[in-house]
């Protein structure tokens, strides 16, 4: 088949442009070439030139609409990526992913085509909060924490109901969404327009929820990179590990080996047609963990700087429940974080200058109030 990644340069995308290589599918690369992930402007040394690569903006319809021919499959790559800075920069984010997947849509809509099948990547930040469990009232979705409980230190989630402490539980398909970031909402923009024109238009549609993703190839020149990568960065430079809050907080780790599975899988099956489907290992690790990990394996003492401060709009726990994407695409984690941190470790060795740009990104967040 003829398959175009949009964002297929990035660090997701690329990998599976090599999956979908190693297949015997021809690839069509469209990218933007965004700056802040791409700093010298030029195609990255690890974009194979067996794909085909077209230099484009997503919201650049004629170019897009050019992009489209002849191709069978859509992945939908392409967006601006950062929690933290789409929270001043909301034009560029709104306007980026959320009008440039209106405009892909558009021409799949209004223009010949023969798209058979179109794969988003959503995001587990459209959760907003994971889900919890009360011992008394069982399941719960609480909300947000208010600005007075997390100045207070009081770190943890209560009960919507009876205000007792809850416990984070594996996160499902069904939980409300109540993204907490512009950036989210954009990614639960991505989702629910792509399944509706999908259905509209019978062409099947699948959204995958990536939660935490590592692995070579992140953009370390972007700030708002993963955890993982930003810690390794500074331990290797021998900074201080910065940690918000104190430290336990826990997320999904997935290795984008395991993300590339999913979107095979999400190609290949028609069990995953008009579906949402999260993507994680269904295992929570705390940020102390991690950071404490990278430590071992790195070989260093250096001791980390837990802030004790708060990120507007940061949640809590959120971890996967990967039972359907299990029981319905035959998906299975194949990589934990034990092991595969290993291979992030050497992809930050090769690289450079995130420690200074993680700083100038954090004095942003301060200076716009969204670090308190």
């Amino acid at each position: 088949m003829r398959i175009l990644v949009t964002g297929g340069a990035g660090f997701v995308g690329s990998h599976i442009v090599d999956a979908l290589l190693e297949r015997g599918h021809q690839v069509r690369v469209y990218d933007a070439l965004d700056r802040q992930v791409h700093p010298s402007g030029r195609v990255p040394s690890y974009l194979t030139e067996r794909a085909e690569f077209i230099h484009g903006d997503v919201r650049d319809r004629a170019r897009l609409k050019d992009a489209l021919e002849g191709i069978d499959v859509v992945y939908h790559e392409a967006a601006y990526v950062g929690v933290g800075q789409s929270m001043y920069e909301i034009r560029r984010y709104v306007d980026g992913n959320s009008v440039g997947g209106a405009t892909l849509l558009d021409i799949l809509a209004n223009d010949k085509h023969q798209v058979k099948k179109l794969i988003v990547a959503s995001s587990m930040s459209i959760y907003g909060e994971g889900q919890y469990r009360c011992s008394d009232c069982g399941d719960v979705s609480p909300k947000l924490r208010t600005e007075a409980q997390m100045a207070a230190g009081d770190w943890e989630l209560h009960c919507p109901f009876c205000n007792a402490s809850v416990a984070g539980m594996p996160t499902s398909e069904s939980k409300p969404l109540e993204p907490t970031s512009i950036y989210a909402i954009t990614k639960r923009d991505h989702e629910e327009m792509c399944l509706s024109v999908g259905r509209a238009y019978g062409i099947p549609t699948v959204a995958l929820r990536y939660f935490n993703i590592y692995g070579s190839r992140q953009a370390l020149a972007n700030p708002y990179t993963g955890v993982l990568a930003i810690f390794s960065g500074r331990l290797m430079s021998n900074g201080r590990p910065v940690i918000y809050e104190d430290g336990h907080q826990s997320r999904d780790f997935v290795h984008v080996s395991d993300i590339v599975q999913a979107n095979m899988l999400a190609m290949e099956k028609d069990e995953a047609n008009y579906g949402v489907f999260n993507v994680g290992t269904g295992r929570s690790t705390s940020v102390n963990q991690v950071c404490s990990l990278l430590k071992e394996r790195l070989g260093v003492d250096i001791e980390s700087d837990v802030k004790n401060q708060f990120r507007a709009g940061d949640i809590r726990h959120c971890y996967a429940d990967i039972s359907r994407i299990q029981t319905q695409l035959g998906y299975q984690p194949t990589v934990m974080l034990e092991d595969g941190i290993d291979e992030l470790v050497e992809w930050v060795r090769t690289q450079k200058g995130i420690e200074q740009k993680f700083e100038a990104a954090a004095s942003l967040l301060q200076s716009h109030g969204l670090l308190r």
